[in-house]
């Protein structure tokens, strides 16, 4: 739905490094008539921000855009406000702002996941069966896997066009067709509360939609060479929410040769 009332947007959207999209994004809006930044798409995020003129002030309003859980916090308030944790689709009111308020500035802050979930260690399936397994960075890669989202993540060499597997059973939490800097990608909840995320799939090869159950093996894209990518590659990480903050845990993974092993290049 609308706000009733129409204000300036103010969007903030913070990018990753070079072979993941960012995980954690802001939303702001200016009451006073500050101009706008023109926003990206919906799509590329995980929650929206609205203010609805209500009772001689706003009422603000978070919605999660995400097949999954979502932590937000508004931010801007004269006291700070606690965090939220948004179910699917799930939208709600988070506080209401008196007529008076001209001149806040409120931003959300929002993560993917549940910061109580617990990864397991759970042995992950190669995502791919049509290729030569090659890495081409791994856990801490010097080029850019330094950053806590990519830090336990692999890159995995790949011509374009090979069907992507679901390395685990789960939940499609979010789909990007295509995106400037990100690229296509996939981000699939497993039961644990962890998320595997797939980037730099080929445009118009994703096969699978928001909400949708996935089973280990099901193909859910071709690989490609989309956003922020320097070749054909997987980037492939499973990642948790530390509490409003997204980051890359470690992995074992099995292939048909046996497990594969990741050192750390950083050491």
């Amino acid at each position: 739905m609308r706000p009733t009332t129409l204000l300036p947007l103010l969007l903030l959207l913070s990018l990753g490094c070079d072979a993941s999209p960012g995980a954690r994004w802001r939303q702001g809006w200016n009451l006073g008539g500050a101009p706008a930044i023109p926003a990206t798409s919906p799509a590329d995020h995980f929650a929206s921000l609205r203010l609805q003129a209500r009772g001689g002030g706003h009422a603000v309003i978070a919605r999660n855009l995400l097949s999954g859980p979502v932590q937000v916090q508004l931010r801007g308030l004269d006291a700070p406000a606690p965090p939220h944790l948004l179910a699917a689709n799930e939208e709600r009111l988070l506080t209401w702002l008196p007529g008076n308020a001209s001149g806040a500035r409120l931003v959300l802050d929002a993560v993917p996941g549940d910061p109580a979930a617990r990864p397991d260690a759970y042995r992950y399936q190669l995502p791919f069966r049509q290729a030569a397994i090659r890495v081409s960075q791994a856990f801490g890669g010097r080029f850019s896997h330094g950053d806590p989202q990519n830090l336990h993540a692999v890159d995995f060499p790949l011509p374009e066009g090979t069907p992507v597997q679901a390395a685990r059973d789960g939940t499609v939490m979010q789909v990007i067709a295509d995106s400037p800097g990100q690229g296509c990608l996939v981000r699939v909840l497993h039961g644990d509360g962890s998320i595997g995320l797939y980037a730099h799939l080929q445009s118009g090869g994703l096969q699978v939609r928001p909400g949708q159950r996935v089973q280990v093996g099901q193909v859910l894209a071709r690989s490609g060479n989309t956003g922020r990518s320097s070749g054909p590659h997987l980037h492939f990480a499973v990642q948790a929410n530390t509490g409003l903050a997204l980051a890359s845990v470690p992995f074992r993974m099995d292939s048909p040769n046996g497990e594969l092993r990741f050192p750390r290049e950083d050491r």
